[in-house]
């Protein structure tokens, strides 16, 4: 029986996945793969007018409207903003998740970004990743181990840069023009952000930025025929598969350019 193709993007906060990983996400499910999508956090802080409850909802609304954009699974939440820490708890709840979703890809944050929640959700997803085969290890709930190879990409940080202003060179570059439609809709559904993200982070058109950060990585690559591309780098494989291997690469074949 051939194993199932299942991707799955997890990030820190709605809207995260589609900033950075939509693009790549939505290829690789147009490819065959089943696309899953998880935020760690419920972004009950990202309203200074709203209640925490009301803020909630609809963050929650918007992260299942994106994923319907896709047809995409998206798993809920497991912890508040500011709250995502590399923990017990967490790393239990997540790892769950990780072997019901039985993953070949995964696509994380970078291990260096501007906010600790970013950071903190990668260090988690790799993990839960990394204890999926191990049998004394008790997920919450309590689910059985799986034991398919997993090959794990980091995303870039937000605005490519890590938290000390570097710029972050990635490892691919994946094309994204003929999906750009589908990552903008996904991001479009995060209404709620517009006004937060310009209030808090001086962000007024956070999809132009998103366009913008896009624009940088299709330069990065070198190639002038590119309008916009995601970049990942690529987590080392010792103890996720037996041998090393780029799947992400071999399935998108001429889209993806290497450094």
């Amino acid at each position: 029986m051939t194993e199932k193709r299942t991707v799955f993007a997890v990030a820190a906060h709605p809207d995260d996945i589609e900033f950075n990983m939509a693009g790549t996400l939505t290829l690789l499910a147009r490819a065959g793969f089943e696309p899953h999508m998880m935020n760690l956090s419920r972004s009950n802080l990202d309203s200074n007018e709203l209640s925490e409850a009301e803020i909630t909802r609809i963050r929650r609304r918007e992260a299942l409207r994106s994923a319907e954009v896709l047809g995409a699974e998206c798993h809920e939440p497991i912890a508040n903003d500011l709250m995502i820490f590399y923990e017990d708890g967490l790393l239990r709840k997540l790892a769950a998740v990780v072997r019901k979703v039985r993953p070949t890809i995964v696509l994380l944050p970078s291990l260096t970004d501007y906010m600790e929640d970013h950071t903190n959700t990668a260090r988690l997803a790799i993990t839960a990743c990394f204890s999926r085969g191990m049998g004394h290890y008790r997920s919450d709930p309590p689910t059985e181990p799986t034991d398919q190879d997993v090959y794990l990409y980091h995303a870039q940080p937000h605005s490519n840069r890590d938290n000390m202003r570097n710029l972050v060179v990635p490892e691919l570059y994946v094309n994204i023009d003929s999906v750009m439609d589908t990552k903008l809709k996904m991001l479009g559904c995060h209404e709620s952000q517009r006004q937060w993200l310009d209030e808090t982070q001086g962000i007024d058109d956070y999809l132009e930025s998103m366009r913008r950060w896009g624009r940088e990585m299709a330069q990065m690559a070198g190639r002038s025929d590119w309008q916009c591309a995601e970049g990942f780098r690529r987590h080392s494989h010792v103890g996720f598969s037996a041998q090393d291997g780029d799947p992400l690469s071999e399935v998108l074949g001429a889209l993806v350019q290497r450094q």
